[in-house]
Formats: C-alpha cells, sequence, structure tokens
C-alpha cells in the first residue's frame, strides 16, 4: 500500500480517534446541542428577563462565543459539526426530501456577508446581549431559516451560502490545526465511485443514500485548506478506502495557497469571499468598538453632523465608516503601493494580499470573546441553578452562587495584548509567504505595505482594548 502523506493524524489516536469515526459521534454532539438550544430558548422565553440571569443571553453571549473561538484555535470548526439546526433540518428532510437546487446565480457569499453586517448591526441597535427574549427568538430563527432553506434546496444550502455564524467559522478555522485531508493521493487517482462527494447508495435502491457525501461540493482529493469545511464527517464514514485523515498543519498557511480550491476556484478570484474576510477582519473591531465608553463620544459627534437623535441612521453611519470607508481606504492605499512594487494592478494586489489580514482579525475576536468567556466563565453555574428552579419549580441543583463570576479584567488585559500580538505576528507571516508567491524578485519590500496596515489596525486594537468598558462588561456581557 503506498504510504501516507500525513505525518500526524488525529483518527490514528487511541480513543479520539475511534470516537470521531463512530458512525452517530456528529449526531451524539447534535443531540447534546440540541438540549443546550432548547433550555435556552425555554429560559430566554419564560424565565426572568435579566440578562446576567438568564441562560439565553450568558450562554449566547459569554460561553457559545468564547467557546467557538477557543475550539477554533484549538481544533478545528467543532461548532459546525454539532450545529443543532442540522439535525433538526436531517430530520425535517426524512419527511420532505427537497428537489430543487441553490440558484446558479446565488453561488456565491454575497447574501451571507450582507446577513454577516446584518447581525453585527442588530446586535448593536437592539442590544441583543440584554434582550434574553429575543436571544432565544435569534435562535428559534436560525432554526427556521435551517429548515425552510434545506427543506427547499439540495446539500447544504445554509451552511455554504446563508449562514452567518457558518462564514464566521470558515474564515477562523483557517487559524485552526487540524483540516481534513487525502492520506494516500494515489488511491484517490484509481477510485471510481467518488464516494465522498457523491455518498453511498443502497445497491437495490439507488436513489436511496446510505451514507451522504459532503454536501457543501468539496471533492477530497482537490481540496485545500478548511474554508467551506464544517468538519461534519461525512466523507469520512462514506470514503470506501479508509483514506481521509484528520491532519495537523500549519495554521494560517492556506491562506498562501493559491492553488484552485475544490467548491471554491481560487482565492484571487473570488471577491465575495474576499469581502467576507473584509466584515470579518474589521468587524472585530467594530464589535469590540461597541463595548467601550468612548463609543458614545462618537455616536453623539455623528448625530450632531447628520441633524439627528435616532440611533439607527447613527450606528449605520459608523458602520458604513468602519466596515467600507476605512477599508477601502487602508486597502486601496496598500495596493497601489504594492502594486507600484510589483508591477502589477491594485485589484490583483488586494485580492491576493487581503487574506493575510485574517490572522489578526482572528486574534481580536479571540481578545474580545476570550474577555467576555474568562471574565464570566463561572456565571454559567449560578445562571444554571437558577433556571433549574425557575423551569422546575425547586432548587434542584441547589442554590445560586451569584458571587461566582471569573478573572478580573485587569487579569485579562495581558491576555488580549498576547492574543493581539499572535494575530498580528501571524499577519505579517501570512502577507510575507503570499508575497514569496505573487512577487518572488521581491517579497520583503511588496510586504512592507501590507505590514503597515497590519500593525495601524494592530494599534487600533490596543487602543481599544485599553480603553475604560461600558457597564454592561461588568455584568460580563457585550
Amino acid at each position: 500500500m503506498t504510504p501516507s502523506t500525513v505525518a500526524i493524524d488525529v483518527f490514528t489516536w487511541p480513543l479520539i480517534g475511534p470516537a470521531l469515526r463512530w458512525r452517530h459521534a456528529r449526531t451524539a454532539l447534535q443531540l447534546v446541542m440540541l438540549v443546550i438550544a432548547a433550555a435556552m430558548v425555554v429560559h430566554g422565553l419564560a424565565g426572568p428577563q435579566i440578562a446576567p440571569a438568564n441562560l439565553a443571553t450568558v450562554l449566547t453571549w459569554v460561553h457559545y462565543r468564547g467557546l467557538l473561538i477557543v475550539a477554533l484555535l484549538a481544533a478545528g470548526n467543532l461548532f459546525c459539526t454539532g450545529c443543532p439546526f442540522i439535525l433538526v433540518r436531517d430530520a425535517g428532510r426524512r419527511l420532505h426530501a427537497p428537489s430543487a437546487r441553490w440558484p446558479r446565480v446565488l453561488r456565491r457569499k454575497w447574501i451571507a456577508v450582507a446577513l454577516f453586517v446584518a447581525v453585527l448591526f442588530a446586535y448593536e441597535l437592539f442590544d441583543l446581549w440584554s434582550l434574553p427574549r429575543a436571544t432565544a427568538w435569534l435562535v428559534l430563527s436560525y432554526f427556521a431559516a435551517a429548515l425552510v432553506i434545506d427543506l427547499t434546496f439540495t446539500g447544504a444550502s445554509f451552511c455554504k451560502y446563508l449562514c452567518p455564524i457558518g462564514q464566521f467559522n470558515f474564515a477562523a478555522s483557517t487559524l485552526s490545526p487540524l483540516e481534513l485531508r487525502v492520506r494516500r493521493p494515489a488511491t484517490c487517482q484509481t477510485c471510481q465511485t467518488v464516494d465522498c462527494i457523491k455518498g453511498q447508495r443502497a445497491p437495490a435502491e439507488p436513489l436511496r443514500v446510505v451514507k451522504r457525501g459532503c454536501e457543501l461540493g468539496l471533492f477530497l482529493p482537490a481540496k485545500v485548506g478548511n474554508l467551506d469545511c464544517t468538519f461534519c464527517l461525512d466523507c469520512v464514514q462514506a470514503c470506501p478506502h479508509d483514506n481521509i485523515a484528520l491532519a495537523a498543519r500549519v495554521p494560517g498557511l492556506e491562506l498562501a495557497d493559491g492553488r484552485r480550491r475544490s467548491g471554491i476556484g481560487r482565492l484571487v478570484h473570488r471577491w465575495d469571499i474576499a469581502a467576507l474576510v473584509v466584515v470579518f477582519v474589521f468587524g472585530s473591531l467594530l464589535n469590540a468598538l461597541g463595548m467601550i465608553a468612548p463609543v458614545y463620544v462618537v455616536e453623539q459627534w455623528l448625530g450632531r453632523a447628520l441633524g439627528t437623535s435616532v440611533e439607527a441612521p447613527v450606528l449605520a453611519t459608523l458602520f458604513v465608516l468602519v466596515l467600507v470607508v476605512a477599508p477601502a481606504a487602508l486597502l486601496a492605499g496598500a495596493g497601489l503601493w504594492s502594486a507600484a512594487v510589483a508591477r502589477s494592478s491594485m485589484a490583483r494586489q488586494v485580492s491576493a494580499y487581503v487574506y493575510a489580514l485574517l490572522p489578526f482579525g482572528v486574534g481580536v475576536w479571540a481578545a474580545h470573546y476570550g474577555f467576555h468567556l474568562l471574565t464570566g466563565a463561572l456565571t454559567i453555574i449560578p445562571v444554571a441553578q437558577s433556571a433549574a428552579a425557575d423551569l422546575f419549580g425547586r432548587a434542584l441543583l441547589g442554590p445560586p452562587l451569584w458571587t461566582w463570576v471569573g478573572l478580573r479584567p485587569g487579569t485579562v488585559f495581558p491576555i488580549q495584548l498576547g492574543l493581539i500580538a499572535l494575530g498580528t505576528m501571524g499577519s505579517l507571516g501570512v502577507a510575507y509567504a503570499i508575497a514569496e508567491r505573487e512577487c518572488p524578485e521581491r517579497p520583503g519590500a511588496v510586504t512592507v505595505p501590507w505590514a503597515v496596515v497590519t500593525l495601524v489596525l494592530a494599534a487600533a486594537a490596543v487602543w481599544i482594548l485599553s480603553q475604560p468598558m461600558e457597564m454592561r462588561a461588568s455584568a460580563v456581557l457585550g
């Protein structure tokens, strides 16, 4: 047998490997997540409408977000693996199988990018962190959207083209240390069934799928990195040759890979994914900006300039400035600079180097979400105790221990600075790797403008994190 090209394969590890390869591993994880989601929704709708005392707000805006980024950086896209929305969708498909295909004209991420921005905007405009009932309805709307879309269209259309959480995970998973990869390329070259993407069908009933292949259209032999991969492991179950590894890799290196990717194409040709990166990176700063006191000064100034005291247009203007004007100015400036050095077009430079900013963006999200997770890590215990009393009429888990919170903000700040520093260094490294691909004659010189952009953003992030927090931060929400 041809030796494996994978040095480290998690599927070969004792205990962990067999557990991951168990056919019902994903379903078991999804069931756990479904129970947690159900408890959040019930408590959010019927429990006390006080954010720090409600499961919906505490689990969603403190623990889920923090653990999400921890999982992505420690392993991979585990929350898409355990997504309860897809479990409900799969149950619905047993009753109604979809027949339509997602429209070709919509097979880009523009809608998902718009929804990503809409979620960020709604979060800030309505202070969702403080509204348990609204948070519960948001969770229910996700379930409804996944059902409606995926009971109408085949494949994983909701995940690939619409889900804002999924797009966040796809972008951040480029920094994950693991990816699904072919073990022996020669085996795939002789494979006649390509079950990894087509799935396995029953011999007597060719229309019945026994084991489904990749619903996101990622053909494993041509797959590069983690973009669009939900870690569902369907390909692992379907492959008849046991030829798929959960392989260790250098985090972020895929961002400098110029190869054509299955289901995606070449990154330099995907302006929709570039736009997703811009929203992801600059949205990390905008979301963090919303939790500091100086933001009120900025909003008041904008309100006076616009001649209005209504928050929506003021906030919309702030979003345009941070998500459109600032990126356009910085990226265009860097693109013109590097284009002059490389004797290329500005568009080519921007489409190639914008991906270098992703590690920095992940660092900011980790610093922000990590702040809430670490300062509110133990709050789940008294909130769960209180929820049990609310839902069952008696203190099944004991009296709430409301003094249990987490680390002090001052203790977390050095960790935040470390995460920003790691993300910044990662972006500088990726920018240089891209320069070696795009301009091997002068990689150092062409990296300079993108290094300047990264350092400017890093300085902005440090300034934001060093500012006094709003009162909501004292309740470990924000």
